[in-house]
């Protein structure tokens, strides 16, 4: 962006900071991924999560939810690409996947549930 696209010439950072800012369209899916949490429960659920692998029977004790609310949070949260799945026999475990986006929002996560919340 050029001085020309401001109304005012305050600051050359300004103009500097907007050259790297990342496009809209990351911005709209940061914002989708910041709803997808938003939720208390699938973000209780992820959390669970990125502790331990569980199948759907412990998940829905722990959070004390019917199996088909929980399925409807797994399947959010699996096709957003946070958590996997996988088969043994006739039983599913989930745990969250091992991704870079997924090794930086647990510790986010934490951090700010402990600065919300001090003890």
């Amino acid at each position: 962006m050029t001085e020309n696209h401001l109304p005012h010439h305050h600051h050359d950072e300004t103009e500097q900071m907007f050259d790297h800012m990342p496009a809209v369209e990351a911005f709209s899916a940061t914002a989708d991924l910041m709803k997808l949490l938003s939720d208390n429960t699938r973000l209780r659920l992820f959390w669970i999560l990125c502790h331990c692998e569980e199948c759907p029977l412990n998940l829905s004790a722990l959070l004390g939810m019917s199996s088909p609310a929980l399925a409807h949070h797994l399947k959010l949260l699996k096709t957003a690409g946070l958590i996997q799945s996988r088969r043994e026999g006739k039983e599913v475990y989930y745990r969250a996947a091992d991704t870079p986006c997924v090794r930086a929002l647990h510790p986010m996560i934490e951090q700010i549930a402990d600065l919300s919340c001090p003890e």
